[in-house]
């Protein structure tokens, strides 16, 4: 069986993976869904069984926590899959962050999927890489390392967009909006980034900033 490559996230890179071109032909003969920035994709209790590709946009995956409190789980950019669940129905909140198409399809049937057990081994690896930096890495490491993950998913480019606010990346990396907004700061001040716009970033000295989080 032939193979198309496709990358697992990691705080600040990406580890290739391969997808059977069955998985990605289907969705790319989906429709295309379309959702507005800020639209509910799904919703926790919602039955799963579906598998989202995103052709366009971003989405953000979050849950609410019994004190009310916002954790974001996951994004997801362009080309990436989404929406395996180990049980029948969802966990999680599925928010278009941005103006986002998607492609629909059924997750593939039989317990032995490889296409199910890679996506399965996928959110393994992005759970362990997220539970290691909020646990273990300082504030500026978890930025540092998630600007690297952000360019990295989208070709290793000087400038990326930002599709999340600030507060998401706050909720993502267990920091305060205030902290996210102060390290910024002073990754700008350094020389290491600078801000397009508040949702584009440069990135100016990439092996200096890589640095930050060895």
């Amino acid at each position: 069986m032939s193979i198309t490559a496709r990358s697992i996230e990691t705080k600040t890179g990406s580890t290739p993976i391969a997808f059977p071109p069955s998985m990605i032909g289907n969705q790319k003969t989906s429709p295309l869904t379309t959702f507005a920035g800020g639209a509910e994709i799904y919703v926790p209790g919602e039955q799963a069984g579906n598998l989202y590709e995103v052709e366009f946009g971003a989405v953000r995956l979050h849950r609410l926590l019994s004190d009310g409190r916002r954790q974001v789980i996951a994004f997801y950019l362009a080309g990436e899959t989404f929406g395996f669940e180990a049980e029948r129905s969802h966990s999680f909140f599925a928010e278009a962050m941005v103006p986002t198409g998607v492609r629909i399809s059924r997750q593939p049937d039989g317990q032995a999927s490889p296409e199910l057990l890679i996506l399965a081994l996928r959110g393994m690896m992005r759970a362990q890489e997220h539970l290691t930096v909020i646990g273990r890495q300082t504030a500026v490491e978890r930025i540092v390392g998630f600007l690297l993950d952000m360019a990295n998913r989208q070709g290793s480019l000087n400038h990326f967009d930002l599709p999340m606010s600030r507060l998401d990346i706050a909720d993502y990396l267990g920091l305060t909006i205030e902290t996210v907004s102060r390290v910024f700061a002073k990754l700008r001040a350094a020389g290491l980034i600078k801000l397009q716009s508040v949702r584009c970033v440069q990135i100016k000295d990439f092996q200096a900033l890589g640095g930050l989080c060895a």
